[in-house]
């Protein structure tokens, strides 16, 4: 069944939303509610659109057609400096206004920015990232300068965080760190992450909800556990001959000498039939999350979509 989003509060809404460009991919119009309290992982093909959504909720770019709204706020101009400093952002690529400046500077200028700024946070978190503070940014390895941003974008203490490929850089230990991090940070109820990200296990491990974006378009957001259960793959002995019936819960199919592979949605008319039928499941295992994705685009559709 699919989660009802609407006695949820809603952090960040885009209704409508369209931005159309001569010589770019149109992307939208895009409907989607993103519930406070939650990490939505937006996911999808390079190019698909992921980062302009991110632009676009950050107000770096500008829709064409349709409204935002942030924290209950829809504005007709210009987002309130109010909300504007309830949100982080860490950019896929650096900031090139802050290069010349130490990893100190930038964050003394940050912390006049958010009012909220934690400066014992900062120091914790840099000294467990372990990045040099007194030397300028652009002479820090990516890795290091991707510690500093996360570190100044936890330390403003935002509502809204931003995280484009937030692991970009980072080695197996600081990714470790990082996810850490961000755990401990979400124990405020308040507070919601948007993050885009290619890492597989970075998703599985963060996400409470999964958007798939593709073409520039959104295909649906669903509750990651219960996209998990929805399809798996499954190995079987017995007579198919009326597995046609079926067709709706079967995806895929490889008939073998002994066996046969099959790829199936959960249900229990599925169940039913393979009981009467005395098909024997001789081995099953869940999808990997590139798997499932790749089902979904192929316009198998999850019955488990959030509204």
């Amino acid at each position: 069944m699919a989660e009802n989003l609407l006695e949820q509060d809603i952090a960040i809404e885009l209704a409508g939303v369209k931005i159309q460009r001569r010589r770019r991919k149109t992307v939208g119009p895009i409907n989607l509610r993103i519930p406070q309290g939650h990490i939505v992982a937006l996911v999808g093909p390079n190019g698909s659109g992921k980062s302009t959504i991110m632009n676009m909720i950050l107000q770096t770019i500008q829709p064409d057609e349709g409204s935002i709204s942030w924290l209950g706020e829809t504005p007709k101009a210009a987002l309130p400096l109010e909300v504007r400093q309830q949100i982080a952002y860490v950019p896929e690529h650096s900031i090139h206004e802050e290069n010349i400046m130490t990893a100190d500077e930038a964050a003394r200028f940050r912390s006049h920015w958010y009012p909220n700024w934690d400066e014992v946070r900062f120091d914790q978190l840099m000294s467990r990232f372990e990045v040099s503070r007194h030397d300028r940014l652009n002479r820090l390895s990516k890795g290091e300068r991707r510690k500093f941003e996360i570190a100044a974008a936890l330390a403003a203490n935002p509502k809204i965080l931003l995280l484009d490929e937030p692991s970009s850089g980072l080695d197996p230990f600081a990714w470790k760190d990082m996810i850490e991090e961000l755990r401990d940070f979400m124990e405020n109820e308040d507070v919601t992450i948007v993050m885009s990200s290619h890492i597989v296990e970075e998703v599985k491990r963060l996400a409470d909800y999964i958007v798939l974006v593709n073409s520039g378009q959104v295909l649906g957001m669903v509750e990651k556990d219960a996209l998990f259960a929805s399809w798996k793959e499954i190995w079987v002995r017995g007579e198919l001959d009326a597995l046609d019936q079926l067709e709706t819960d079967i995806l895929r199919r490889e008939y073998g000498p002994a066996m046969t592979k099959l790829v199936v949605s959960e249900s229990e008319r599925l169940e039913l039939w393979m009981d009467e039928n005395r098909i024997q499941v001789v081995k099953s295992r869940s999808l990997e999350l590139d798997e499932i994705l790749e089902i979904w685009i192929q316009g198998h559709t999850p019955d488990v979509l959030s509204q």
